[in-house]
């Protein structure tokens, strides 16, 4: 009961800072979405059709940016003989050190203005790769969670769900099941509002929030 408790707050955690880094990211930085990836396709769609919105660059590298993410944390965490509480460590602080980077190019950035320069540029595919060495240390290392940084499936086994436990034909699987997806979806629910108030207040500068929180759980995380 313990683990799996402490499986629902990490869930929910992690899935506040994909929630806080996406919604940065899209205020400050054109529309960009850091941890929604997909959602940067509508938007080249979008922007390919009016030629006066500005950024599709911008959009256009964030897929690559995001699949280098998810490389690098391949590449670290790979060696068979890691130990995994290194290899958790190791992914954490890779997507520390990327907020970190994220967060001090956006401050140089500021103010953005009407277009990205090459500094904003740098931020924000700084923080998609972020957001992609999340993802995949999530999928690589974290099994036991509920994706934390894309939310579409999770609101759909978590409306399968509940109508199934309202129809009284859910037995203690799907019970157990509901709640797992249900705390991502609240974590990234506040993580986007956090983050929107967050940059509204103080700019990139509040990233500072979960990139601490990473940085704590690389350092608690090597054992």
């Amino acid at each position: 009961m313990a683990d799996q408790k402490q499986s629902q707050l990490l869930g929910a955690n992690l899935a506040f800072t994909a929630g806080f880094i996406d919604t940065v990211g899209f205020i400050a930085l054109f529309g960009l979405f850091t941890a929604h990836v997909t959602g940067n396709f509508v938007l080249i769609g979008a922007t390919l059709a009016d030629f006066s919105q500005a950024a599709i660059l911008l959009k256009f590298l964030a897929f690559p940016a995001f699949i280098a993410g998810i490389v690098a944390l391949r590449l670290l965490v790979r060696q068979p003989s890691l130990a995994p509480a290194a290899a958790l460590c190791r992914a954490y602080a890779l997507e520390a050190l990327l907020l970190l980077a994220f967060m001090l190019c956006g401050v140089a950035a500021t103010p953005v203005g009407d277009a990205p320069g090459a500094l904003a540029m740098t931020a924000g595919l700084l923080g998609t790769a972020a957001m992609g060495a999340h993802s995949a240390g999530s999928r690589l290392l974290l099994p036991q969670l509920a994706p934390t940084s894309m939310m579409t499936g999770n609101v759909t086994q978590f409306a399968i769900d509940s109508v199934d436990i309202a129809l009284g034909h859910a037995d203690a699987e799907t019970r157990a099941r509901c709640t797992k997806f249900l705390w991502p979806l609240l974590g990234f629910f506040a993580g986007c509002i956090a983050g929107a108030f967050g940059y509204t207040r103080f700019g990139f500068w509040c990233i500072l929030l979960p990139l601490c929180h990473i940085a704590a759980l690389a350092l608690t995380s090597r054992g």
